[in-house]
């Protein structure tokens, strides 16, 4: 252990928040928001402390901590984070608590249960992120499982139990198949050398001179590299997701409240991508060259057919959904590439698209607290009655295009370069079939924006059977004690001196000079989840060189295994 147990207590403050909300008698609701949210933005600060450690200059793992947990079958509490897994434990401690203000007002029902299920989630995230023994990573990734499961399922909309068992399925099946894969690791490794282990550095830096062999491929022979690797990347792929395996995510997506999606899209989807780089490609390079070409044409599949798909979609919140099937689709472009800019793209991707689609669905979240349906065709002038609501999803409607100046077009551009010099024919064909989406994006986002926030606004009577057309799949089961009501909570103070507002805001609504339905513009409570997100997304794409500059030793060492180099070196041993 490198001194002080950072890590942990990163990982598990969410769990004394938790604690207190769990065995307090009689909690109010309030006081479970604020416990929630105080422990939340707590946990955001100490990992600030990651950027103390040399992740800009070097790609060794920071922060260790490991301690022989289980000595019988040689599993470990590993723990450690290179520049890759800062990001990610950055990206799940600022969305967590804007997660959390953003169900403020929205979440009335069970509020104690729902905050522990958040609490819970982050630690299962941050665990998974920073674990470096297989067996502790599985443990931390089934944990996230199940909290995203019960927020779908219990605080979803109508048909949410169908799509909590679907998510949770489709991920079980993976998991399974990770399960597999790792016991055949664990077993390969100590029938070879009579060491038990699931240390991915050491299953990584197999004594191979003792051994008589010369490279990992006679370690781990490609029959077995093949079928390992395929059980694992499948599993990753079913989180990330890749077509054909994504088909739970626009139901869990739509279904879910607005919390879990954007926790969901800004953070769970990257444990796919995380997966296929910290083991996919350092442990079973061979296999990942074999699979490549395969793999290159289902992710340019996906990009284009999740931009075709959400083309049509009638459902606001389903159209963004869609959306992320396409632009997750880059992130396994960039990773399979095998070059330097590539994964730079990839990794981009993965932060920008948490960045981005959990600000899309804030937004989505907020005007359905408004109107109570997400059917696009209930919306029209939304600039002239909510200027700043439509100033801001405005923006985001350009960086989920990918406008030059936002993080999601340094992103794909790299992806998209490091693809076309992947080295073959078919890479060129993806790359350049794969720009086809800018122009795809592009029409589904500026189309989707050009209905609701542009024209006249819609009349209250209009609006209302826009509504009712489309309530039979849109609204959720009033008796549902999961729906996102109508109800009002106090708000945090604000800055402003606005710490709550009208008690009518979510059901009253005026009208405009013309007729119109005049909804209240965001408050301040909403503004504070959409400003700092909107900050970084223009920050780091016009200025992407600091997050280039934290993962460029982490990506260039998982490279090693795909320049000559060895796999204990893509793990920064």
């Amino acid at each position: 252990m490198d001194g002080f147990p950072l890590l942990s207590l990163i990982a598990y403050l969410p769990l004394v928040g938790l604690l207190a909300i769990f065995i307090v008698p009689r909690m109010s609701a309030d006081t479970a928001r604020w416990t929630a949210l105080l422990t939340s933005i707590a946990t955001f600060a100490l990992s600030l402390l990651l950027f103390t450690g040399d992740a800009f200059g070097t790609a060794t793992m920071q922060f260790n901590e490991d301690i022989l947990w289980l000595p019988e079958v040689g599993i470990r509490y590993h723990l450690g984070v290179d520049g890759l897994g800062i990001m990610l434990v950055l990206l799940t401690t600022l969305l967590t608590p804007l997660a959390i203000i953003a169900s403020w007002s929205s979440v009335n029902t069970r509020v104690r249960e729902f905050h522990i299920a958040m609490l819970l989630l982050e630690t299962g995230l941050i665990g998974a992120f920073v674990s470096l023994d297989l067996f502790l990573f599985y443990v931390f990734f089934e944990l996230s499982l199940i909290p995203m499961a019960l927020i779908i399922g219990i605080w979803g909309s109508k048909n949410r139990v169908y799509a909590a068992i679907k998510f949770f399925l489709y991920t079980l099946a993976g998991s399974l198949l990770m399960l597999v894969a790792i016991v055949a690791t664990y077993q390969r490794y100590f029938t070879l050398t009579g060491i038990r282990t699931l240390d991915i550095l050491q299953l990584a830096n197999p004594p191979l001179q003792q051994l008589g062999m010369t490279s990992m491929s006679q370690f781990y022979t490609l029959p077995f590299q093949y079928y390992v690797f395929a059980a694992f990347f499948i599993a990753f792929a079913i989180k990330v997701p890749m077509w054909p395996v994504h088909t739970w995510l626009p139901d869990a997506h739509t279904e879910a409240p607005t919390a879990g999606s954007v926790m969901l899209a800004g953070v769970m989807l990257k444990l796919g991508g995380y997966g296929m780089l910290r083991f996919c490609l350092p442990l079973y390079p061979d296999a990942a060259r074999y699979f490549a070409p395969a793999i290159m044409v289902l992710s340019t599949i996906a990009i284009i057919y999740g931009a075709l798909v959400a083309l049509p979609q009638p459902d606001w919140k389903r159209l963004v959904a869609y959306s992320s099937v396409s632009h997750m689709g880059f992130v396994t472009l960039g990773i399979f590439s095998f070059n330097q800019q590539a994964l730079q793209g990839a990794t981009m991707v993965m932060f920008a698209h948490g960045l981005n689609t959990a600000a899309l669905f804030l937004l989505v979240g907020m005007i359905y607290e408004r109107a109570h349906t997400r059917e696009i065709a209930a919306f029209r002038g939304l600039s002239t009655t909510m200027p700043i609501y439509s100033a801001i999803f405005l923006a985001f409607t350009f960086a989920s295009i990918g406008l030059p100046g936002m993080t999601g077009f340094v992103g794909e551009f790299h992806a998209l370069m490091g693809a076309y010099r992947g080295g073959t024919d078919l890479y060129r064909v993806a790359a350049i079939v794969s720009t086809a989406v800018v122009i795809l994006s592009a029409w589904y986002m500026l189309w989707l924006y050009q209905r609701v926030a542009q024209g006249t606004p819609v009349g209250a009577g209009e609006s209302h059977a826009l509504a009712a057309h489309g309530a039979d799949v849109q609204d959720a089961d009033p008796h549902s004690p999961g729906l996102e009501t109508r109800q009002s909570q106090p708000e945090p103070p604000s800055t402003h001196g606005q710490g709550q507002h009208d008690d009518h805001a979510h059901d009253d609504h005026g009208t405009d000079q013309h007729g119109g339905i005049r909804w209240p513009d965001l408050r301040p409570r909403e503004l504070s989840t959409l400003v700092p997100l909107l900050a970084l997304t223009i920050l780091f794409g016009v200025y992407p060189a600091p997050v280039f500059a934290l993962l460029s030793h982490a990506l260039a060492n998982i490279l090693r295994p795909f320049d000559g180099g060895t796999a204990a070196a893509a793990l920064g041993r």
